[in-house]
């Protein structure tokens, strides 16, 4: 598999980068142990074999129990996704895509301050 952009995850791969990203890396046990979502063992097992070929996480097999890590920061595959609903769904506009979010859920205080912090520095730099 080529070593350029990642294929987008599914959601079940999703869910066990969430878990390797919030606890660092695992053994397919541990994932599995953490999901708690009704899957078999073998699923997650077969699943991160897959993630490995798709270059999605990594394997060091340098131990008995293989242990596996995301091959991204969060950071990294969330731009990924959000660029892509943001072309596919959006047209590529970063406005409506941030309108359409902000108007779907409730938005708490701090995020409030953070989206106005980032809007300031934003309108700074375009007057530049």
């Amino acid at each position: 598999m080529s070593r350029g952009k990642p294929p987008r995850p599914t959601d079940a791969e999703l869910a066990i980068l969430r878990v390797l990203w919030d606890g660092g890396p695992r053994t397919v046990r541990e994932v599995h142990e953490t999901l708690q979502d009704g899957s078999g063992y073998t699923t997650v097992l077969k699943t991160m074999q897959i993630m490995t070929e798709k270059a999605l996480v990594t394997r060091d097999e340098s131990q008995r129990a293989h242990v596996y890590s995301a091959r991204l920061p969060r950071e990294s595959t969330q731009q990924q996704l959000v660029t892509d609903l943001m072309d596919r769904v959006f047209g590529g506009s970063p406005g409506r895509l941030a309108l359409q979010a902000l108007s779907t859920k409730k938005t708490s205080p701090e995020e409030l301050a953070e989206l106005r912090q980032l809007l300031d520095s934003l309108e700074k730099e375009s007057e530049s």
